[in-house]
Formats: structure tokens, C-alpha cells, sequence
């Protein structure tokens, strides 16, 4: 049997552990005007290729947005196709791919942009000869939903 000792107990620690959750999200700076230089964002490499993190964060108008560029080399795939809850843009810097989008795969080249909505199934593979490189914009507001 649950006492309203227990009871008491978990709500205060449910309730802390929410303001502190809170306290960190709050403690995030809003990105504001800025500028990234190439020649100064981290190269991480990675099996597939590699990667660039531009930014992530909450804006003034988004809760999250995130950026990054990535290198995947021939033949591989970013990852198996798979959903999330946030909306993605993604445009074609360089070399061939294939896109999953509404249950087709589809060739792109370069200046080629994809819209990968909530909850769709999606993916990304390099099927030219050479690396082909990509930009990712995600972008979370109050309207995502939370899984």
C-alpha cells in the first residue's frame, strides 16, 4: 500500500527533478546574428566520411535549431532510413545521392534539396564515385511533436 508519505515524497522528487531539467534548458543562450567560417569548423571524421557541427541551439523564434555538413563517401549511407519527430532540409552541396521520399528512392546532384517531414521515413545514400556532400538544417519549435 502507497502512503501519502510516499505519495508526498514522489511529487517532490518529480517536481525537482523537472525545475532542474527547466534550469538547464533555460540556461541555454539564444543564438542570435552570427556567422561560421568554413576554415574554422571542427572535422570530425567518421567510417562513412565525415562530419562538420555548425550549430544548435533555441533562436528567437525556434526551440532548437541545429546545422551540419556532411562528407559521405561513395557507396555508404548516413545511416539506415528512419523517422524523427522534427522537420529536416537537406541540400546537395556535391557528387550523387539517393534520397528515400515517399517511399521511392530518388537521384539528386548538387543544388538538389530535400524536405524530409515529421514522422516520415527517410534516408540518404552516396551512390556516385566520389564523396558527396550535404547540408542538414533541423528545426524543432512548440508545433513538434515530442515522439
Amino acid at each position: 500500500m502507497i502512503s501519502k508519505r510516499d505519495v508526498a515524497v514522489g511529487l517532490l522528487a518529480m517536481a525537482a527533478t523537472l525545475g532542474a531539467v527547466a534550469a538547464v534548458d533555460a540556461a541555454k543562450p539564444v543564438i542570435g546574428e552570427s556567422v561560421y567560417d568554413w576554415n574554422k569548423l571542427v572535422v570530425k571524421k567518421t567510417p562513412i566520411g565525415e562530419t562538420r557541427a555548425i550549430l544548435r541551439g533555441p533562436t528567437a523564434t525556434l526551440d532548437e535549431l541545429e546545422m551540419h555538413v556532411t562528407t559521405l563517401n561513395p557507396g555508404n549511407a548516413s545511416h539506415p532510413p528512419h523517422k524523427h519527430p522534427n522537420e529536416e532540409l537537406v541540400i546537395i552541396d556535391t557528387g550523387t545521392v539517393e534520397a528515400l521520399v515517399n517511399g521511392e528512392w530518388k537521384r539528386l546532384g548538387p543544388g538538389s534539396v530535400i524536405l524530409n517531414s515529421s514522422n516520415v521515413m527517410h534516408g540518404l545514400r552516396n551512390v556516385g564515385t566520389t564523396p558527396s556532400q550535404y547540408h542538414v538544417v533541423n528545426w524543432k519549435t512548440d508545433k513538434t511533436p515530442k515522439q
